[in-house]
C-alpha cells in the first residue's frame, strides 16, 4: 500500500514540479511570483482538448500545439502586462497585482467563450494498469512520469550546458550587470516566459488527461507554488524536489489519513515552512538562482 501510494504521489508530484519550474524560472529573473502561471497551464489544457477532441488531430500534434500555444501566451503576458511595469522600475508588488489581473482575465475569457462545464479528454492510452510485483501502475501515470522525467532532463541540460542557461544564470545573478555586459535582457526574459509557459502547457495537458478540464484548473498551481516555496523560490532543482514532495505527501495523506484533509495538510505545511524556513529547504543566494 505504501509503495502504491508512493508511485501515485510521484506521478502527481511530477506534474506539480512542471508548473513549479515556471514559478522558479520567472522568480529567479524578476523576483516576483507569477500568479497567472497556473492559468497558462489551464489554457494549455484547453488548447490540447480543442485540437485533440474537437479538431481530431493526433494527440502528439495536439500536445505540441498546446505546449507552443501556452508558451506564446506566457510570452504575450510578459510583453503586454509586465514589461512596462518592469521598465519603470516599479515595486515587484505591482507585477504581482498585474499577474492577478491576468489570471482573472484568462479564467473569465474561458468561461465566456468555452463555458464553465467540465470537459473530459478522450482516452489517449487504454484505461488500464500493469503489474510490477504487487504494484498496480496506471498506464497513463507511467506515461506522464516518463514525459515529466524527459522534460526535466531537457531543462537541466538547457540550464547547465548551453549559452542560454549561462545567460539566464547571469541575468538571475544581477540583471543590471548582465545588461551592461551586453546580454539582451529583454530577449532572455521573453525566452524564460516562453519556456515557463511551455512547461505549464505540458503540465496542463497532463492534468486534463488525468482529471478534467475546467476554467479554474489553474488553481491547482497553488500546490506548485507551495512546492516552489518549499524548495526555495528561484531554485529550479528545489522546485522539482518540492513538487515531488508535495505530490507524495498528498498521496500518503489521502491513503492513510483522509482525502478531505489533504488540502488542509498541504496549506498548513506552507505556513509551517514560511515560519520555520522562509527561504525554503533549498533556498539559494541571489548569485545562485536558476
Amino acid at each position: 500500500m505504501f509503495l502504491q501510494q508512493l508511485i501515485n504521489g510521484i506521478s502527481v508530484g511530477g506534474i506539480y514540479a512542471m508548473i513549479s519550474i515556471g514559478y522558479a524560472l520567472i522568480y529567479s529573473l524578476l523576483g516576483f511570483s507569477n500568479w497567472a502561471h497556473g492559468d497558462v497551464a489551464m489554457i494549455g489544457a484547453y488548447i490540447g482538448f480543442l485540437f485533440f477532441a474537437t479538431a481530431k488531430l493526433p494527440f502528439p500534434i495536439a500536445l505540441i500545439i498546446a505546449i507552443v500555444g501556452a508558451g506564446l501566451l506566457s510570452l504575450l503576458n510578459e510583453r503586454i502586462a509586465y514589461r512596462r511595469i518592469r521598465k519603470n522600475n516599479s515595486p515587484t508588488m505591482f507585477l504581482m497585482i498585474a499577474a492577478m489581473g491576468v489570471s482573472i482575465i484568462l479564467q473569465n475569457f474561458i468561461t465566456v467563450t468555452v463555458g464553465p462545464k467540465f470537459l473530459t479528454y478522450p482516452d489517449v492510452v487504454p484505461v488500464s494498469t500493469f503489474k510490477i510485483g504487487t504494484l498496480h501502475i496506471g498506464v497513463l501515470d507511467a506515461l506522464s512520469l516518463v514525459v515529466v522525467l524527459l522534460s526535466i532532463i531537457l531543462l537541466i541540460y538547457l540550464l547547465n550546458k548551453t549559452r542560454f542557461g549561462l545567460a539566464i544564470k547571469a541575468c538571475a545573478s544581477n540583471i543590471a550587470v548582465a545588461s551592461v555586459l551586453g546580454i539582451n535582457v529583454d530577449a532572455y526574459v521573453m525566452l524564460v516566459f516562453f519556456l515557463a509557459g511551455s512547461y505549464a502547457g505540458l503540465a496542463g495537458v497532463l492534468l486534463g488527461l488525468k482529471y478534467t478540464v475546467y476554467p479554474q484548473l489553474g488553481n491547482v498551481s497553488l500546490k506548485a507554488f507551495i512546492a516552489s516555496v518549499f524548495g526555495g523560490l528561484g531554485s529550479v532543482p528545489g522546485a522539482i524536489i518540492g513538487g515531488l514532495f508535495i505530490g507524495i505527501m498528498e498521496g500518503m495523506i489521502t491513503a492513510f489519513v483522509s482525502p478531505g484533509l489533504r488540502d488542509i495538510f498541504t496549506f498548513s505545511f506552507l505556513i509551517i515552512i514560511l515560519l520555520i524556513r522562509p527561504s525554503g529547504l533549498f533556498g539559494k543566494n541571489v548569485s545562485q538562482k536558476a
